[in-house]
């Protein structure tokens, strides 16, 4: 299903991958996936004929069996009839229950993301879940236009904005996945497009109300992604929607989420594009993301052994070489299953095709760590 143009590094031993779907000219993107009690995977992503601007986009998922080489026939997940449904993810808590969280746009632009999550208390069988809860997230920004004001090279609108009710609490979207402490507090990494800052919500009961963090600001510190150290601290990675250098973004909480330091620029190259790090069950950290500072032709997979100090192996599951047109191979969701295998999806565009052919789909990948460390073949 591939051109003969694409080169595409993925080794036939260690790793396997397929298309969730078949190619399509849909605009399917934004994908999250996670392992169910069962051992099943559950992944979803948002479908239809654009983005924020286009009313009829919705949530769509599909399941695969233990055991299975096919995905189950994709259903629909969310469909806010006349408003966009966008940028889902996915989470499995403690307590086995299946999360769904995502932003409907309310007025067909980003900074007008309105929070939705619905919870599934068995989302075992065929299909979409049975929802036990299906609720708005809402929260008043903690001390929201005080950060902003402080936080250096912030324009006067954007402050005057922060002060304002209803543009504080309005468009914050989910990306990466949410994260459970030990405690039982789940943390959801949130950013806003309008602001291009970040925020974590929080919820000590299960999601039955919630809190936030103070934002995470910095020069376009966008889609965290939270990873927790041995210690206790908390990092999140952040896409880089701000000036060159073009870095992935890092901010740092020692209270559990509730403050950050400001954002900073790591070593790892980021084209603005998103990403995913987490902590693996020996301690080990692996990261998804486009290692460019330009073009997301170029997808890789990473570790590290030193808590994010430094990512010694890196391994690609695409390499477009295409002068023209690369494909874009984006927006990675990554998890570790209970047998120690990584799987990843992500969003697969092959762009030099037509705008109305069959080029866009959903990808799977599963691999383990011995995988990654064996770096790249030889070409």
């Amino acid at each position: 299903m591939r051109t003969a143009a694409l080169l595409v590094l993925v080794a036939a031993a260690g790793c396997a991958a397929e298309f969730v779907f078949p190619l399509e000219h849909w605009h399917n993107h934004a994908s999250s996936i996670v392992e169910l009690s069962s051992g099943e995977l559950f992944v979803c992503w948002y479908h239809g004929s654009g983005e924020r601007t286009a009313d009829d986009v919705k949530v769509e998922g599909a399941r695969l069996k233990p055991g299975a080489t096919q995905w189950s026939p994709r259903f629909t997940l969310a469909d806010t009839p006349n408003f966009p449904d966008t940028s889902p993810a996915l989470f499995v808590d403690s307590k086995k229950r299946l999360w769904l969280l995502w932003p409907v746009i309310v007025a067909n632009e980003w900074h007008t993301a309105l929070m939705k999550y619905r919870i599934a208390n068995d989302p075992s069988g065929a299909g979409p879940p049975r929802w036990d809860v299906s609720e708005t997230m809402l929260f008043i920004p903690r001390n929201f236009a005080a950060r902003v004001r402080t936080a250096g090279r912030t324009s006067e609108r954007s402050v005057r904005l922060a002060e304002d009710k209803y543009f504080s609490r309005m468009g914050w979207m989910t990306r990466a996945h949410p994260l459970e402490l030990p405690s039982g507090r789940v943390l959801v990494p949130l950013y806003s497009d309008g602001y291009s800052f970040s925020l974590v919500a929080i919820s000590d009961d299960g999601g039955a109300t919630w809190s936030s963090s103070e934002p995470i600001v910095g020069a376009g510190a966008v889609q965290p992604s939270l990873v927790r150290k041995r210690d206790g601290t908390l990092i999140a990675y952040m896409r880089d929607n701000g000036p060159p250098p073009k870095r992935v973004l890092t901010s740092v909480s020692k209270d559990d989420g509730v403050t950050w330091s400001a954002a900073v620029d790591t070593e790892i190259p980021n084209p603005g594009s998103g990403m995913e790090a987490i902590s693996l069950r020996d301690g080990t950290w692996a990261m998804a993301f486009n290692d460019l500072e330009k073009g997301r032709h170029s997808l890789a997979v990473a570790l590290s052994d030193d808590e994010g100090a430094t990512w010694k192996w890196k391994r690609h599951l695409e390499l477009d070489t295409r002068e023209t047109n690369p494909g874009s191979f984006h927006y990675p969701s990554i998890i570790q299953a209970r047998d120690g295998t990584l799987h990843v999806s992500y969003s697969y565009f092959l762009n030099h095709l037509p705008a109305g052919a069959a080029r866009k789909t959903i990808k799977h990948a599963r691999f383990d760590a011995a995988w990654i460390k064996q770096g790249d073949p030889a070409r």
